[in-house]
């Protein structure tokens, strides 16, 4: 095998290309880990791992076929073979729906340079915090788990038209469990390099929580007053992220369908002037400041590779603003160019309360830990159910008085948007569900009235 440099590999692919057109995307990424058991580190290890994707481009006459291939470990032996395979595939599909030219624009900088790269050292300040914490837990007769996973991937993108755009993206986070006669409480949080992660904050944390568990209330379902904390509700954001797709609005498909045709953009969905946006530049979650596409679907297109991205307002002071779309979709829907971007935020209006202190102002209720197993019921209302885990606890006059059982809900985050009563500060956070595809979230904790706690759970 001869190792070649994804950039390199980009430009070989792009000169092997027989189509009319070509789009080549090379990801070089390396990941370093930590994992450990009751309070002892069990592994580490660091990883390397490469993917070429190629996207060959035929006229048909009648529009553009697109064929793609993409294949792990590519040496520079094997990349006539991957963009022939690209370009049988191209011969054998019809004009794709989404064809649109190809983006030109000014190369990134940094194209030549080396593939930027993770190491075990990325955790040197965060280790020794670890294992203090894990000394405290000993002492205090709690046992911590969990791990902690840092990658760095460097993505270029190149193309027949001239793109040569390059980015450097890394992705951390950290899970942390403890177990003791309290039950079980969880934290987690994502970051960049993990010199922000305070561990004694977050194991103090736990250790609270395990304090309010060691007293038992069982209550029966029903809908509750309820506090979800930004973890919660970055889950269901996420899922009303991924769901608000502009093409199947205008399809009659979604809750963001209009009745009698089109779309709900303009209409008004929440109670309280909460804003949900995505936008590359947010600090601490920045991400890839122009579209990488390795396939096509319902709100994704390969031809709309390298296209600029900014901040898009999907929720403007309560108000549905943008839905995701490529530019065909944008132009069958007549709304707004708005690809997805990969973060999301929610503000609400200024001087938003803490979660503590949303506590100390509720005199009754529940608050919930995290949400896990979410599924969807009925796209049509996007009616979620699943589990709460680690931790429900129950609020009397300001306080947490002890932990209740955990509970199935469900509910609909386009209808508990209308239903809130209450939007705190808004904090970085990382989702409990679905910290393995999405990671870069800031929400507020919110206040519901009414959350439909449908049923008891006998998970534990």
């Amino acid at each position: 095998m001869t190792a070649i440099r994804p950039q390199d590999a980009v430009e070989r692919a792009l000169s092997l290309s027989r189509t009319d057109d070509c789009v080549v995307i090379a990801d070089e990424a390396s990941t370093a880990n930590l994992r450990w058991a009751g309070n002892t580190l069990t592994t580490n290890g660091v990883t390397r791992s490469s993917r070429l994707t190629v996207i060959a481009l035929r006229n048909t006459g009648d529009g553009v076929a697109a064929g793609v291939v993409s294949r792990s470990a590519v040496d520079s032996d094997d990349i006539e073979d991957l963009v022939r395979a690209a370009e049988a595939d191209a011969a054998g599909n019809e004009a794709a729906e989404d064809a649109a030219p190809l983006v030109r624009t000014a190369p990134s900088g940094g194209w030549d340079d080396d593939p930027a790269e993770t190491g075990i050292g990325v955790f040197e300040g965060f280790a020794p915090a670890l294992g203090e914490a894990f000394a405290a837990a000993q002492e205090g007769d709690r046992r911590l788990y969990g791990f902690a996973n840092h990658a760095l991937t460097s993505t270029f993108v190149g193309s027949s038209a001239g793109l040569r755009l390059r980015h450097d993206q890394p992705t951390g986070l950290l899970e942390l469990n403890a177990k003791g006669a309290g039950g079980s409480a969880w934290t987690g949080v994502g970051t960049r390099d993990f010199t922000d992660v305070d561990v004694p904050a977050l194991t103090g944390d736990l250790a609270r929580r395990l304090e309010w568990g060691e007293r038992r209330v069982d209550l029966p379902a029903g809908r509750y007053e309820t506090i979800l904390p930004p973890s919660a509700v970055a889950d269901l954001m996420i899922y009303l992220y991924w769901s608000a797709g502009a093409q199947d609005a205008h399809d009659g498909r979604t809750v963001f369908s209009a009745p009698g045709g089109g779309t709900r953009v303009g209409e008004r969905l929440a109670s309280l002037p909460v804003t949900l946006f995505s936008d590359p530049a947010a600090p601490g979650l920045e991400c890839a400041p122009f579209v990488v596409e390795h396939a096509s679907g319902r709100e994704s297109s390969v031809f709309d590779n390298g296209l600029a991205l900014g901040r898009t307002d999907w929720i403007g002071e309560g108000d549905l603003t943008a839905l995701t779309q490529t530019r065909r979709s944008a132009e069958r829907t007549g709304l707004p160019l708005t690809p997805s971007v990969d973060n999301l935020v929610m503000t609400g209006p200024d001087g938003g309360a803490s979660l503590d202190e949303m506590v100390a102002r509720t005199e009754r209720g529940l608050l919930v830990t995290c949400l896990w197993y979410i599924r969807e019921v009925d796209p049509q209302r996007l009616l979620l159910t699943g589990l709460t885990r680690d931790g429900v606890y129950l609020v009397e006059g300001g306080e947490v008085v002890g932990a209740v059982n955990n509970f199935r809900f469900n509910e609909s985050p386009v209808d508990l948007l209308s239903r809130l009563t209450e939007v705190g500060a808004t904090g970085p956070t990382l989702p409990r569900e679905w910290s393995d595809y999405f990671t870069r979230t800031a929400m507020p904790p919110l206040r519901v009235p009414d959350f439909n706690m449908s049923t008891v759970s006998q998970a534990s």
